[in-house]
């Protein structure tokens, strides 16, 4: 079985191989197929903002379509920059750039707690759909640390393993991610509506 990601992000897409593979699910870049299909994110929620390029990628290329909206949530930011992650600070910022904005606004905060969230959604041809969300509760570091992962994994620090998501190794992150979470209900979902076929 083959799933389209609503992405152009290669980290997702390993990410994404690494748990559905199991499953005998391939998971390719709409890219591979010669697709660009840009979406709009103007969900007020990671559910909503996924459902919508899963349906819009679905719908322009046949196939079961796969999206993950996810982002860090800062508690004395007031949750921010949460659905604009990826567009914290404008266009013009890069990975780099957006994280240290972060630490920057984060500058004399106490309260350094945040999660990551990370939804899931599918959408099939058959108008069928399926949804699944992972949490992962953290703190922001005060520096960053690592050079693993992307976006915000260097400054997003797990006190019980003591490390930042960029110092784990794919397996770690995995197991404790929100998007890996996400993708354990997913994969249960999955396999339950599989099933039903």
């Amino acid at each position: 079985m083959k799933f389209i990601l609503a992405s152009q992000n290669q980290h997702k897409l390993v990410e994404m191989q690494n748990i559905l593979s199991a499953h005998g699910v391939e998971v390719v870049l709409q890219s591979e197929l010669g697709l660009h299909v840009e979406v709009e994110e103007t969900g007020a929620t990671f559910a909503e903002n996924a459902m919508l390029k899963a349906k819009a990628v679905m719908a322009a290329s046949g196939l079961p379509a796969i999206a993950d909206d996810s982002g860090v949530c800062v508690d004395a930011l007031n949750g921010a920059p949460g659905v604009y992650s990826a567009r914290y600070g404008g266009p013009e910022l890069d990975d780099v750039g957006r994280y240290r904005l972060l630490l920057e606004n984060m500058r004399g905060a106490r309260d350094r707690t945040a999660h990551f969230t990370s939804a899931i959604a599918c959408a099939f041809p058959n108008g069928d759909t399926i949804e699944a969300e992972g949490i992962c509760p953290g703190m922001i570091a005060y520096a960053p640390q690592g050079d693993g992962g992307f976006g915000y994994d260097p400054v997003f620090f797990l006190p019980q393993l003591r490390k930042t998501y960029a110092q784990l190794t794919p397996e770690e992150k995995a197991a404790v991610s929100h998007r890996g979470k996400a993708l354990e209900v997913f994969d249960q979902k999955l396999r339950e509506y599989l099933k039903g076929k």
